[in-house]
């Protein structure tokens, strides 16, 4: 019997099969992310921002500040220079900070080539125009740019050494979804494809905000049943958050979405789940920022969803209560009372 399945169509555009990748931003994520890039055979160059750090990458092959222990193979190229890093490069990985996106789009744009792909891998909601990351490379780069964002409960320190992973690369184009899975699919590093960009963005965002409150509950001494209502009811916050910025509801049940919430509200190696654990300890956010050489996304992703919800009438109280705690002097306690005192409500 003929089968009268159809191959899947090849990425396009065409001719990036070859072509070098840039990571721009080596961080724990952008490094672990270069170092799949080069086990699959890729040709890579890797930027980071302070050309001093960027000689001690190169020298040292290890990122002893971001994600130590895991070597960098020597294939990969090392530079501060950002015009170097994209050069002849059709594929850009953006693994950045997210309030800081735009200013490394503005150069990508005023250069003499732009990427024609671009796959974003970081996690917010820029501050004041509420933009998720690949709108801004839209805005920045044009719209003819081809936009894919990876994401899913993926923390660097086990991408890097090769602890099984699953991601989800979402993209309104299929076959760009296509191409970043033919990038960074190894036997270690399973990636999904998915249509859905909105709900994948807002998914690695919104989750973060939930990861702060979940390291609240650990840091006030909470249980388990806790953190359990907590995800749950923060699932259903973020889904709310997604339907009405139109993304489909069911995205938030996949990777982008439980996944990376249960990894983020749970693991040792969340960021933002450690600055909620030691808010709810009593420490000041300013003293527990200061200490941390990586960014915690959710901090500022907190006001831009703020204001996004109240933009789109989405009630969302726990983002409401750590937005209070965070930039408000609420206390822990308080937030935590004025969640459990709200009115009854029937479970949708």
């Amino acid at each position: 019997m003929t089968s009268t399945r159809r191959p899947s169509p090849s990425p396009r555009p065409r001719g990036l099969s070859t072509s070098p990748v840039a990571v721009i931003g080596a961080g724990a994520w952008g490094t672990a992310l270069a170092i799949l890039l080069s086990q699959n055979g890729r040709a890579v160059r890797l930027w980071e921002f302070y050309p001093e750090y960027a000689k001690v990458l190169a020298s040292t092959r290890e990122n002893p500040k971001f994600l130590p222990g895991v070597a960098i193979p020597d294939t990969i190229a090392i530079t501060s220079d950002l015009r170097t890093a994209t050069e002849n490069s059709s594929i850009a990985v953006l693994a950045v900070p997210a309030q800081v996106l735009r200013s490394v789009i503005h150069p990508l744009a005023a250069g003499p080539a732009k990427p024609a792909v671009v796959i974003t891998a970081s996690k917010g909601i820029e501050q004041g125009s509420l933009a998720r990351m690949s709108e801004i490379v839209q805005q920045d780069l044009g719209a003819a740019t081809l936009v894919c964002a990876l994401s899913g409960p993926s923390h660097a320190e086990e991408v890097g050494r090769g602890i099984p992973t699953s991601v989800v690369a979402a993209a309104k184009d299929p076959e760009v979804a296509q191409l970043a899975q033919t990038l960074f699919m190894t036997d270690r590093f399973r990636v999904y494809t998915s249509e859905d960009i909105i709900g994948v963005e807002l998914g690695g965002a919104l989750k973060n905000i939930i990861a702060i409150a979940a390291g609240v509950a650990d840091g006030l001494g909470l249980g388990d049943n806790s953190k359990a209502a907590l995800l749950t009811r923060g699932l259903a916050e973020m889904t709310r958050m997604g339907e009405a910025c139109q993304a489909r509801a069911a995205t938030f049940y996949g990777l982008s979405g439980m996944g990376d919430l249960v990894v983020t509200c749970t693991s040792q190696h969340s960021r933002n789940r450690r600055v909620g654990e030691e808010l709810g300890r009593g420490r000041r956010l300013a003293d527990i920022l200061n200490e941390m050489e990586m960014v915690a996304e959710g901090v500022e992703t907190t006001r831009s969803v703020r204001q996004l919800a109240r933009k789109h009438g989405v009630e969302m109280p726990i983002t409401e209560q750590v937005y209070r705690i965070l930039f408000d002097n609420a206390t822990p306690q308080e937030a935590l009372q004025t969640l459990m005192q709200r009115p009854r409500k029937a479970e949708r």
